[in-house]
């Protein structure tokens, strides 16, 4: 079956698709969600990442997946239950500094964003961060919960980017299989995509189906983590908009090899 890829109606997604993001920016090395590996990423021609977003105690909002400190850093604590005096001083991978968001949006003013956020606190600290730097056209906002996403969008003064959360994506996963997608495609609302893994556990979520049905809708299926070539060559073929890798460089050669490679836009 062949469908015509959706282009949704936000500056976030104006690119060629596929859609190329940069897992917690390029860090091979280890320095996951630095800013060292976000210029790795934009060094490679890289025009959009995804980071995650946790909050201080005192409503510093950081560029960081785990809710601590102590599986990547030199330091351990609850980040939520830290000031910010003292994450700041904690080090990624032992020698870089935790960015907060604002430093990740102002320092690429052309960088596309899609920021997963990570827990309630984070959620109006992300949106002030947004609104700060005026980066509405630039992000997207994802989390696994949608009632987390929805806050974030009700807090913002202009309509960004946004991904399906969990709930979301179960109902319209499971629609698909069973025939009924074209049923379900009242409840995506504003979405404009589908953020999905590739299966969870032996259950396969991408399939040929659900990238027809999700375009039918005129969402974009976007796929995470991926980090083979063999993966992404075949998630390709089936017609993904985007895929979310650990190995940006290995992403970049994929899409090369295909005439699918446009970076900086």
């Amino acid at each position: 079956m062949v469908t015509v890829r959706p282009q949704p109606p936000h500056p976030f997604f104006d690119h060629p698709a596929p859609l190329a993001f940069a897992h917690r920016g390029f860090s091979p090395e280890g320095t996951e969600n630095s800013m060292r590996a976000f210029a790795a990423a934009v060094d490679l021609g890289y025009r959009y990442v995804e980071t995650d977003t946790h909050a201080t105690a005192d409503g510093v909002v950081v560029a960081f997946h785990d809710s601590t400190l102590d599986r990547v850093t030199d330091r351990s604590g609850v980040i939520e239950q830290l000031p910010w005096d003292e994450v700041r001083r904690a080090r990624i991978a032992g020698t870089e500094p935790i960015p907060q968001l604002e430093e990740l949006l102002g320092t690429w003013p052309d960088l596309r964003v899609n920021i997963d956020i990570k827990s309630a606190s984070a959620v109006q600290p992300t949106v002030r961060a947004i609104e700060r730097t005026a980066s509405h056209d630039r992000v997207c906002i994802a989390s696994f919960s949608d009632t987390r996403r929805r806050l974030a969008l009700r807090g913002l003064t202009r309509k960004v980017a946004t991904s399906a959360g969990r709930s979301l994506v179960s109902s319209f996963v499971f629609a698909s299989r069973a025939g009924l997608a074209g049923r379900s495609r009242r409840w995506l609302g504003e979405v404009h995509c589908l953020q999905v893994p590739i299966r969870v556990g032996t259950f396969r979520v991408v399939t040929r189906r659900l990238i027809a049905d999700a375009h039918a809708a005129g969402r974009q299926v976007h796929t995470w983590t991926v980090n083979s070539a063999e993966d992404m060559n075949r998630l390709l073929d089936l017609g993904v908009d985007g895929i979310v890798t650990d190995r940006a460089d290995i992403l970049r050669d994929v899409l090369d090899a295909r005439g699918a490679w446009t970076p900086d836009g």
